[in-house]
């Protein structure tokens, strides 16, 4: 995943709200999303890594969220374990993250950025294994960690809300989107704001573009939404919007009623020809899933 924006406890209405792109090869076999079980843990709605068996970004019926991207750098070596699995640690427990911190090796891994919540004790928390200051030297790695509070969040393949442009627009999308939820009723239309800045391929001015130690042309096409590099059989893969609202009670509220809907969209994307923008997106590709915490 190379690209999300979050909001936590932005609006009472919608106490959470993420939208989100992963970046990857062609030929990773991947599963899209669906519900799935953690061994000897929790089920969890998620994309899966076929290769590794981890994921990118997933929820479990416990309540628990997990996010994760890679740190961009000249040398991207595979770390000795795979950074998906720092996910469905996440999801499959039930410690906070303090235990999640003791049990990370940060040189296992290559870079990484990973989020996690819980969103019943209203916990969240960024870790990584590259300085926030320096996330792309390769250098001696450390895990670094802090929670979050309410707010509204970026990340990209760098730090925590480091200002690339790509991120700014997302995150000014999120909020856009939280307004029209807030401003009408359910025929508003919350959810163009965010395909279209997750569909977005416009690429950052040269003197915008970050160094990450890639070449300024790659870095050029890795600076939109929705990356599209056929020639390189790599280019953004599904894109995921998911959203919490109040749930639906029954007429006659049970003690034990859930409180939370959480709604999950994801759209794949074939690696054939650039779609152009989300009205493109064929329906057939896409994929929605619902549970309550």
């Amino acid at each position: 995943m190379c690209l999300i924006a979050f909001a936590i406890d932005a609006d009472p209405a919608c106490p959470l709200l993420i939208a989100a792109n992963r970046d990857e090869f062609f030929d990773r076999p991947t599963a899209p999303l669906h519900r799935w079980t953690l061994p000897d843990g929790p089920t969890v709605v998620a994309g899966r890594d076929l290769r590794d068996g981890g994921t990118w970004l997933g929820v479990s019926d416990a309540g628990r969220v997990a996010m994760l991207t890679n740190v961009r750098s000249a040398q991207p070596g595979p770390g000795q374990r795979s950074r998906g699995e720092l996910a469905t640690r996440w999801l499959r427990g039930d410690g906070d993250e303090a235990a999640l911190l003791a049990h990370i090796d940060p040189a296992a891994y290559g870079g990484f950025n990973l989020v996690v919540g819980d969103f019943r004790r209203g916990v969240w928390a960024w870790f990584s294994n590259r300085h926030p200051e320096r996330p792309h030297d390769d250098g001696a790695a450390a895990l670094h960690h802090r929670r979050l509070p309410g707010g509204v969040y970026g990340l990209s393949n760098a730090a925590l809300d480091t200002p690339w442009p790509k991120t700014e627009r997302l995150k000014d999308a999120l909020g856009a989107s939280l307004r029209r939820m807030a401003a009408t009723d359910e025929t508003c239309g919350w959810l163009p704001p965010l395909t279209e800045a997750l569909a977005d391929r416009q690429v950052s001015a040269a003197h915008e573009l970050p160094l990450t130690g890639v070449s300024p042309e790659v870095e050029s096409v890795l600076s939109s939404s929705f990356v599209h590099m056929p020639e390189r059989g790599y280019g953004t893969r599904s894109s995921m919007v998911l959203r919490v609202r109040p749930a639906t009670r029954p007429p006659q509220t049970v003690a034990h009623a859930p409180r939370w809907q959480v709604q999950i969209s994801e759209w794949t994307h074939a690696p054939g020809p650039a779609m152009d923008g989300p009205r493109a997106w064929a329906e057939q590709a896409r994929r929605s899933e619902t549970l309550v915490w």
